[in-house]
């Protein structure tokens, strides 16, 4: 069997547990802020998560028990970010970064701890789930920083948490705990800190065994719903797949048989 791919960046860390696959923002003396090199690098990790059939749910999170991510790398600003066409070149790779996240065909869950702030609550919102500990801080300072915020980056932002608490957010540049964060739906759970990567794990394990071909439908289905949907896939298609699956043979024989079913994605 091939080896998992590793990352291209040594400050995004893969590793692997099963079935569920975790990527670690790891840049500790930026509290895990995310630079050009991370955002470019994040598009070959997830189609490569993507492409690997090992691989059905994904974890994303601060490496160890830093933030999840403080946001942009703000020192680059001065120089990537200097101008228009440099701004441009920025929000393009950091679009992609946001869009590379949605549009994988894998439940993304982002464990969050501490700082998730600008582009690291962006990435946040990108992916399907959110939980965090109580610990965590949430905010989107672009107002503060007279810097413009991608149009489509904003289309998952607002798919994630719907337009009032998107303005709310935006509008204010403020930041919010864990609790008002739960209240408004840009987080699905809050746990104590002590709790937070046994239940993150556990959800991803409970994903891992369901099957993959359902839940490659369902968020292909509910991305479509959102106005998020990946042109290049065909939910209908999807769906119909499922009815012809393996899977769907041994989900209704190990629900006659009272067991549990062993789903192979085929």
């Amino acid at each position: 069997m091939p080896a998992h791919f590793s990352s291209p960046s040594s400050k995004l860390v893969l590793s692997y547990d099963g079935a569920v696959a975790t990527i670690a923002i790891d840049n500790p003396e930026k509290r895990n802020a995310i630079d050009l090199g991370m955002w470019k690098a994040l598009p070959a990790i997830m189609a490569s998560l993507d492409g690997d059939e090992r691989v059905r749910a994904i974890i994303l999170r601060g490496a160890g028990h830093g933030a999840f991510a403080s946001g942009a790398d703000i020192s680059e600003f001065e120089t990537v970010r200097a101008d228009a066409t440099g701004g441009r070149l920025y929000e393009a790779a950091n679009e992609a970064a946001f869009w590379a996240v949605a549009h994988c065909s894998k439940p993304v869950i982002a464990m969050i701890r501490s700082f998730c702030l600008g582009g690291g609550l962006g990435l946040a919102l990108a992916c399907d789930l959110r939980i965090a500990a109580d610990n965590a801080v949430f905010g989107i300072p672009a107002a503060k920083l007279g810097v413009g915020y991608p149009p489509g980056a904003m289309r998952l932002v607002t798919a994630a948490i719907g337009g009032p608490a998107a303005r709310s957010l935006f509008y204010t540049a403020r930041r919010i705990g864990a609790a008002e964060a739960e209240r408004l739906g840009v987080v699905q759970q809050v746990v104590s800190d002590a709790d937070l990567a046994a239940t993150v794990l556990a959800t991803a394990a409970e994903i891992a065994r369901n099957a993959p071909l359902t839940i490659r439908a369902a968020k292909a289905a509910i991305d479509a719903a959102l106005g998020v949907a990946d042109p290049n896939v065909d939910p209908v298609a999807l769906a119909d797949a499922c009815f012809d699956s393996a899977d769907a043979v041994e989900g209704r024989t190990a629900f006659l048989e009272k067991r549990q079913p062993t789903f192979t994605g085929r």
